[in-house]
């Protein structure tokens, strides 16, 4: 896994991701899912490109069902795109990576 990409768990979600001081993409993925496999590289890139403007976090629902429950996924992957403790925006599916670099752009701070 990138070194970028962040593991959460029910018990880190709040603080990693709703008191994140930049957006935070998360991909709510399973290890039996082949598109979250299929993804999973896509997300890892954003991950590396993207980093200090956008944190990426992966969120396994097998083993997270509190989390999952809470955002009501009901397929996976989803990627949801968190901005100020609140979602801004979600995907479904194993999506291109245009589709997804469109999808955080608006929500980034400038590149320094």
């Amino acid at each position: 896994m990138a070194a970028n990409v962040i593991h959460v768990t029910d018990q880190t979600f709040d603080q990693e991701v709703l008191q994140s001081d930049v957006p935070v993409l998360v991909d709510f993925w399973a290890e039996w899912c082949g598109p979250c496999r299929m993804i999973a590289p896509v997300v890892e890139a954003l991950a590396q490109e993207y980093a200090g403007r956008l944190k990426v976090a992966k969120l396994d629902v097998d083993a997270n069902g509190s989390s999952a429950m809470r955002y009501q996924i009901r397929g996976i992957p989803t990627l949801l795109l968190f901005k100020d403790g609140r979602v801004v925006d979600m995907r479904v599916g194993a999506v291109p990576k245009a589709e997804l670099v469109r999808m955080i752009t608006p929500h980034l701070a400038p590149a320094n």
